[in-house]
């Protein structure tokens, strides 16, 4: 039996795509079109728009089009996967900023009125987090800081319908070619799959 084929959003939330960060987004990318999935690229460091939401949800900030583009492309994934470092036990301002530009009522989520009940607006698409440490590794940053992955696995996607998983590879600064080669292996495997 066929595994299913999906449509892919790829969200590299590194600036710049030649850091470990680009590399694992590619990875993932390229093994993922080998396997027959479809995959849309959205790399933040290549895009152009405000990443402060100025006047909160006071004032209606017009979307830039790479935004609008993003946007269009996360609706149309099956399963998004989001790829960043771990800078500050967060994500990079830039990814930061483009949830608080992007992810807002309408596209990710509504509250229904006058219940206030939530209407997850992503619900049934699942979602792929690879969070890449510096200096640490996840276990002990997870020991010393406590969970990092909270933000966005629960907050942010959790919050408007997605299935979320979390993988988290590291220490990246300080490691063998050898360590690296096999984290790439598990994302090659993981895109393989669709997962």
């Amino acid at each position: 039996m066929d595994m299913q084929k999906k449509k892919i959003a790829l969200l590299l939330g590194h600036p710049d795509k030649d850091s470990f960060s680009g590399s694992v987004a590619e990875a993932y990318a390229a093994a993922a079109e080998e396997a027959g999935h479809t995959v849309r690229r959205i790399y933040l460091g290549e895009m152009k728009f405000d990443p402060i939401l100025w006047h909160g949800y006071k004032v209606i900030q017009e979307l830039e089009p790479d935004l609008v583009r993003a946007q269009e492309d996360i609706k149309w994934a099956d399963h998004l996967v989001v790829v960043y470092p771990n800078w500050w036990n967060t994500m990079p301002a830039l990814l930061k900023g483009f949830f608080d530009r992007a992810w807002l009522p309408g596209f990710a989520f509504n509250f229904e009125k006058p219940s206030g009940r939530l209407i997850q607006r992503m619900k049934g698409k699942t979602a792929r987090v690879i969070i890449l440490s510096g200096t640490h590794s996840p276990i002990m940053t997870w020991l010393k800081f406590g969970d990092f992955t909270n933000e966005i696995a629960r907050g942010i996607l959790g919050f408007s319908g997605f299935g979320v998983r979390v993988s988290a590879f590291g220490p990246c600064e300080h490691c063998s070619d050898q360590r690296r080669r096999a984290w790439m292996e598990k994302v090659k495997a993981l895109a393989r799959e669709g997962a």
